[in-house]
């Protein structure tokens, strides 16, 4: 009797909750965790039986035993009454040894009552562990499913902020050929500019010179010298 309720002594004093607390894998865990306490329940079922027929079995003995008490003193009333005190004497005799029978018989009906009750304990606890355990599979699956997702989550989130460093990069190689692009292209300014004023120059050269005079200051010089009677 000790080596089964040393068998199921985790069971009485294990706490479902912690132990659904240490399962790392629910979807693969949870099933076979069910199984287990379902066989669990099983050996229990079996041994609470055995348990509970051996504490019946002690508390008819027990009764007997008391009743063939009880027989022994009515047997040695009834000798005294009928002058037979000899008589008298066996059954008080066979009553003593009855009460020593007794004793032992009381010791084992205590046991088997103690052992009787622990096993109904700790079969009632393992019954509400396991309806605990299935009201609770659902939920467990479904919580490790939402972990599983965020996890997928967090490495996707991990993935385009390393694609969003690698675009940071492209954008600065981009504006580095901007400006490379954009210099090229002022200094070939600069050189047609400085194309089209060397032909601007040669061109002067055989253009006609013009008069450095001035055509208003002519005019009004020889409207004077004609009134003043110089341009004769």
């Amino acid at each position: 009797m000790a080596g089964i309720l040393n068998r199921f002594k985790d069971i009485m004093s294990s706490n479902i909750n912690a132990l659904l607390d240490k399962v790392e894998d629910p979807n693969k865990m949870i099933d076979q965790y069910l199984r287990n306490l379902e066989s669990d329940l099983g050996k229990v079922k079996a041994e609470t039986a055995a348990v509970m027929a051996e504490e019946t079995r002690a508390k008819r003995e027990l009764n007997e035993c008391n009743e063939s008490i009880d027989k022994m003193q009515n047997y040695a009333q009834k000798a005294l009454l009928a002058g037979n005190e000899a008589d008298a004497r066996t059954f008080l005799e066979k009553k003593e040894e009855l009460n020593t029978k007794l004793t032992s018989l009381q010791q084992t009906y205590d046991i088997a009552r103690e052992n009787a009750t622990k096993m109904r304990e700790m079969h009632d606890k393992l019954v509400k562990d396991i309806a605990s355990l299935n009201a609770k599979r659902d939920e467990l699956k479904a919580k490790m499913a939402i972990a599983q997702t965020q996890e997928k989550l967090n490495k996707l989130g991990s993935s385009v902020n390393g694609a969003m460093g690698n675009m940071s990069k492209f954008d600065e190689m981009e504006a580095k050929i901007n400006k490379k692009l954009d210099t090229a292209n002022a200094m070939a300014e600069l050189n047609s500019s400085k194309k089209e004023e060397n032909i601007d120059d040669l061109m002067a050269k055989y253009e006609e010179p013009t008069s450095s005079s001035n055509s208003a200051i002519d005019d009004e010089l020889a409207k004077l010298k004609t009134k003043l009677g110089l341009d004769k």
